[in-house]
């Protein structure tokens, strides 16, 4: 079936991410939902992941969550050569890369923007969200 991945919808680096998974993701493995969608509330609810924790990416394959930077390593660990090799980098320790992750999150707005409402797909790429 493929993977969900649930982002905020709002943030542009967030959306730039999401263009370039679709772009690395030939197979059409992943789906995509914005988190302020209510698909993406039911899928939070679904599968018990607080607020808290998702506040700006969380993939769903085969009924696991990945939040975090777990979940953006899970994603380039499924994508077409040469990127799949940052699937790698799951072996630097889990707090380094989630303080590197969290601090990214943070000040994601300032960084890159923020939209008033979330990206409408294309009509070519309507298949891929949920």
């Amino acid at each position: 079936m493929g993977a969900i991945v649930l982002f905020d919808g709002v943030c542009n680096f967030c959306n730039s991410s999401v263009n370039f998974v679709i772009q690395h993701d030939r197979k059409g493995y992943f789906k995509f939902a914005p988190l302020q969608s209510t698909v993406g509330w039911e899928l939070l609810n679904k599968y018990k992941v607080e607020t808290s924790k998702a506040d700006s990416v969380v993939v769903i394959d085969d009924g696991r969550v990945y939040l975090r930077s777990d979940g953006a390593l899970h994603v380039a660990g499924k994508l077409d050569k040469p990127w799949f090799w940052l699937g790698f980098l799951i072996i630097v320790p889990r707090p380094i890369r989630d303080f590197i992750y969290r601090l990214l999150a943070k000040y994601r707005y300032r960084l890159f923007g923020k939209k008033d409402v979330c990206m409408i797909p294309t009509p070519e790429l309507k298949q891929r969200f949920l």
